[in-house]
Protein backbone atom coordinates (compact mmCIF):
# COMPACT_ATOMS: atom_id res chain seq x y z
CA UNK A 1 0.00 0.00 0.00
CA UNK A 2 2.07 3.29 -0.98
CA UNK A 3 -0.62 5.55 -3.44
CA UNK A 4 -3.96 5.43 -1.47
CA UNK A 5 -7.09 7.39 -3.01
CA UNK A 6 -9.81 8.14 -0.12
CA UNK A 7 -12.92 8.77 -1.53
CA UNK A 8 -16.65 9.13 0.29
CA UNK A 9 -18.73 11.89 1.48
CA UNK A 10 -18.28 15.08 3.17
CA UNK A 11 -18.48 13.86 7.10
CA UNK A 12 -17.55 10.59 6.63
CA UNK A 13 -14.32 10.52 8.11
CA UNK A 14 -11.74 11.00 4.92
CA UNK A 15 -9.31 13.54 6.16
CA UNK A 16 -8.91 11.72 9.81
CA UNK A 17 -8.62 8.75 7.78
CA UNK A 18 -6.06 10.04 5.32
CA UNK A 19 -3.88 11.79 8.46
CA UNK A 20 -4.19 8.33 10.34
CA UNK A 21 -3.09 6.60 7.57
CA UNK A 22 -0.50 8.67 6.35
CA UNK A 23 1.42 8.31 9.88
CA UNK A 24 1.36 4.51 9.27
CA UNK A 25 2.73 4.76 5.80
CA UNK A 26 5.01 7.25 6.14
CA UNK A 27 3.62 8.54 3.24
CA UNK A 28 2.55 12.55 2.03
CA UNK A 29 -1.02 13.38 2.97
CA UNK A 30 -2.82 15.44 0.30
CA UNK A 31 -6.24 17.06 0.95
CA UNK A 32 -7.80 18.03 -1.84
CA UNK A 33 -9.88 20.74 -0.36
CA UNK A 34 -7.03 22.20 0.54
CA UNK A 35 -5.53 22.22 -3.00
CA UNK A 36 -8.35 23.23 -4.46
CA UNK A 37 -9.77 25.91 -2.53
CA UNK A 38 -7.72 29.30 -0.75
CA UNK A 39 -7.83 30.97 2.34
CA UNK A 40 -10.97 33.29 0.87
CA UNK A 41 -12.52 29.99 -0.40
CA UNK A 42 -11.71 31.04 -4.30
CA UNK A 43 -11.51 27.51 -6.45
CA UNK A 44 -8.56 26.46 -8.16
CA UNK A 45 -9.35 26.72 -12.09
CA UNK A 46 -10.03 22.97 -13.10
CA UNK A 47 -7.30 22.55 -15.24
CA UNK A 48 -4.88 23.47 -12.70
CA UNK A 49 -6.38 21.02 -10.19
CA UNK A 50 -6.33 18.44 -12.71
CA UNK A 51 -2.54 18.94 -13.45
CA UNK A 52 -1.76 19.24 -9.78
CA UNK A 53 -3.23 15.81 -9.29
CA UNK A 54 -1.61 14.34 -12.14
CA UNK A 55 1.80 15.68 -10.53
CA UNK A 56 0.24 14.78 -6.97
CA UNK A 57 0.10 10.69 -8.52
CA UNK A 58 3.49 10.57 -9.71
CA UNK A 59 5.06 10.47 -6.66
CA UNK A 60 6.03 7.01 -5.50
CA UNK A 61 4.12 7.25 -2.41
CA UNK A 62 1.03 9.33 -1.53
CA UNK A 63 -2.47 9.76 0.47
CA UNK A 64 -4.83 11.67 -0.63
CA UNK A 65 -8.07 12.41 0.15
CA UNK A 66 -11.15 14.03 -1.80
CA UNK A 67 -14.29 13.31 -3.74
CA UNK A 68 -13.87 15.97 -6.67
CA UNK A 69 -16.04 13.48 -8.99
CA UNK A 70 -14.76 15.34 -12.30
CA UNK A 71 -10.86 14.33 -11.34
CA UNK A 72 -11.37 11.49 -9.82
CA UNK A 73 -10.31 9.25 -12.38
CA UNK A 74 -6.72 10.66 -12.52
CA UNK A 75 -6.45 9.21 -8.83
CA UNK A 76 -8.31 6.07 -9.47
CA UNK A 77 -6.07 5.14 -12.54
CA UNK A 78 -2.99 5.84 -10.99
CA UNK A 79 -3.05 4.40 -6.90
CA UNK A 80 -2.43 0.91 -5.35
CA UNK A 81 -5.98 1.28 -2.88
CA UNK A 82 -8.56 2.84 -2.83
CA UNK A 83 -10.80 3.69 0.37
CA UNK A 84 -14.23 4.68 -0.05
CA UNK A 85 -16.04 5.95 3.36
CA UNK A 86 -19.53 4.39 2.74
CA UNK A 87 -20.99 5.85 5.77
CA UNK A 88 -24.74 6.50 6.48
CA UNK A 89 -26.65 10.07 5.39
CA UNK A 90 -26.81 10.32 8.97
CA UNK A 91 -23.18 9.80 10.42
CA UNK A 92 -21.83 12.27 7.09
CA UNK A 93 -24.60 15.23 8.52
CA UNK A 94 -23.07 14.33 12.27
CA UNK A 95 -19.81 14.54 10.86
CA UNK A 96 -20.31 17.97 8.63
CA UNK A 97 -21.93 19.56 11.90
CA UNK A 98 -19.44 17.81 14.65
CA UNK A 99 -17.12 19.55 13.09
CA UNK A 100 -17.56 22.55 12.59
CA UNK A 101 -18.30 22.39 16.57
CA UNK A 102 -15.23 20.83 17.16
CA UNK A 103 -12.72 22.79 14.74
CA UNK A 104 -15.06 26.22 14.09
CA UNK A 105 -15.28 27.77 10.09
CA UNK A 106 -12.60 28.27 7.81
CA UNK A 107 -9.65 26.57 6.67
CA UNK A 108 -7.33 24.78 9.30
CA UNK A 109 -4.13 23.11 8.47
CA UNK A 110 -4.92 19.52 9.09
CA UNK A 111 -7.28 19.23 6.12
CA UNK A 112 -10.15 20.37 7.80
CA UNK A 113 -12.10 22.80 5.60
CA UNK A 114 -15.73 23.97 6.83
CA UNK A 115 -17.69 26.10 5.33
CA UNK A 116 -21.62 24.81 6.17
CA UNK A 117 -24.36 26.40 3.97
CA UNK A 118 -27.22 24.88 2.49
CA UNK A 119 -25.28 23.17 -0.62
CA UNK A 120 -23.27 21.46 1.61
CA UNK A 121 -26.33 20.09 3.30
CA UNK A 122 -28.28 19.30 0.01
CA UNK A 123 -25.08 17.44 -1.21
CA UNK A 124 -24.44 15.74 2.02
CA UNK A 125 -28.27 14.71 2.54
CA UNK A 126 -28.20 13.70 -1.02
CA UNK A 127 -25.08 11.87 -1.35
CA UNK A 128 -25.55 8.28 -1.18
CA UNK A 129 -28.54 8.38 -3.84
CA UNK A 130 -26.98 11.30 -6.08
CA UNK A 131 -23.26 10.51 -6.67
CA UNK A 132 -22.64 7.19 -4.66
CA UNK A 133 -23.74 5.41 -7.63
CA UNK A 134 -21.58 7.48 -9.73
CA UNK A 135 -17.98 7.31 -7.72
CA UNK A 136 -18.34 3.58 -7.15
CA UNK A 137 -18.99 3.13 -11.27
CA UNK A 138 -15.62 5.04 -11.67
CA UNK A 139 -13.91 3.17 -8.79
CA UNK A 140 -15.36 -0.08 -10.90
CA UNK A 141 -14.02 1.51 -13.83
CA UNK A 142 -10.69 2.74 -13.67
CA UNK A 143 -9.38 0.91 -9.90
CA UNK A 144 -11.11 -2.52 -10.28
CA UNK A 145 -8.52 -5.13 -10.66
CA UNK A 146 -5.35 -2.81 -10.19
CA UNK A 147 -5.96 -1.86 -6.94
CA UNK A 148 -7.49 -2.83 -3.84
CA UNK A 149 -10.63 -1.14 -3.00
CA UNK A 150 -11.99 -0.52 0.83
CA UNK A 151 -15.63 0.23 1.53
CA UNK A 152 -15.85 1.24 5.20
CA UNK A 153 -19.01 1.81 6.44
CA UNK A 154 -19.28 3.59 10.09
CA UNK A 155 -16.07 4.84 12.21
CA UNK A 156 -15.71 1.79 14.49
CA UNK A 157 -14.88 0.11 11.33
CA UNK A 158 -11.88 2.34 9.90
CA UNK A 159 -10.48 2.50 13.55
CA UNK A 160 -10.55 -1.70 13.15
CA UNK A 161 -9.09 -0.95 9.43
CA UNK A 162 -6.28 1.17 10.63
CA UNK A 163 -5.27 -1.06 13.24
CA UNK A 164 -4.84 -4.13 11.05
CA UNK A 165 -3.19 -1.68 8.33
CA UNK A 166 -0.82 -0.29 11.25
CA UNK A 167 -0.04 -4.34 12.33
CA UNK A 168 0.58 -4.91 8.91
CA UNK A 169 3.09 -1.82 8.47
CA UNK A 170 5.09 -2.30 11.60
Amino acid sequence: MKKVAIVGCGGSGKSYLARELGKILDAPVTHLDAAFYDDEWNALPMDEFAELQRELVAEPRWVIDGNYNSTLQIRLESCDTVVFMDVSTISALWGIFSRQLRHGAGHKGNGVHNRIHWGVIKYVATYRRRMRPRVMAKIEEFAAGQADVVLLANRRQTRRWLQQVAVAHS
